[in-house]
């Protein structure tokens, strides 16, 4: 199991919002580059970035802050947000993020994902379902994308994707836990490897999604947990890993 930590990039500034409301933030850092490196010094491998703007407004927006990112660490980094069009993704690849998450686009647009899984393989796509009740969402997760969570994984299956990032936004920010059933059940049903995200909270969290990672649920990210410090980051690894 593998401990993602998230940077959200709001405006410049590193951020969390509550279930994705962009008027529901806490700023935590006015430098995203400082974060990222905390997190490396943590022991974290790979590091998740979110162009929190990207995503509402259908575009790249913080590429200055991402750029510092990746100048910076020496980590592995994927980035959602905004991905909307090839020449984005070809964009953010050449600025070398290691790979990067298709959101709204898989819906909208699910030639693209096929396109991008063709030109640059499928350990550098992903794609991103962020769901309430089942149902996928887009747009920064204020449209109801209309397609159940696992019929849409099997598309994306279809395409080429191998790997998909799972988002309850129910939980997002809110520190109730992952929605491990859920999140299993998805795995066990397509036969993707999954990310799963949102709610985490504590080491039980990271110890029970240990448990489900034979489903394929190989790896979780974190945010407002390590954040907040009802997680800490290097503890977490070393459950992930198989500690105590």
């Amino acid at each position: 199991m593998i401990v993602i930590p998230a940077v959200d990039i709001k405006n410049g500034r590193c951020v969390r919002l509550l279930q994705g409301r962009m008027e529901d933030e806490t700023v935590y850092s006015d430098i995203p580059w400082e974060m990222a490196l905390r997190w490396q010094d943590a022991g974290a491998h790979i590091l998740h970035i979110v162009d929190l703007d990207g995503a509402f407004e259908g575009r790249g927006v913080n590429d200055d802050a991402v750029r510092e990112i990746v100048e910076r660490v020496n980590m592995l980094t994927e980035l959602g947000g905004g991905i909307r069009n090839m020449a984005r993704i070809d964009a953010l690849l050449g600025m070398g993020i290691g790979r990067v998450v298709i959101g709204t686009a898989a819906i909208e647009n699910p030639g693209l994902v096929r396109e991008a899984v063709g030109k640059h393989g499928p350990e550098r796509i992903l794609v991103g379902i962020d769901a309430k009740n089942g149902v996928a969402a887009t747009r920064g997760w204020v449209a109801d994308g209309g397609r159940p969570v696992v019929e849409l994984a099997l598309a994306m299956k279809e395409l080429g994707i191998t790997r998909i990032v799972y988002t309850d936004i129910a939980r997002d920010g809110m520190l109730t836990g992952p929605n491990i059933a859920e999140t299993e059940s998805i795995a066990l049903a397509t036969g993707l490897r999954v990310v799963a995200s949102g709610g985490v909270s504590s080491l039980a969290d990271i110890a029970a999604l240990r448990e489900i990672e034979q489903s394929g649920v190989d790896s979780v990210i974190t945010g407002k947990a390590i954040y907040e410090g009802t997680l800490d980051l290097r503890e977490a690894i070393a459950v992930a890993e198989g500690g105590k």
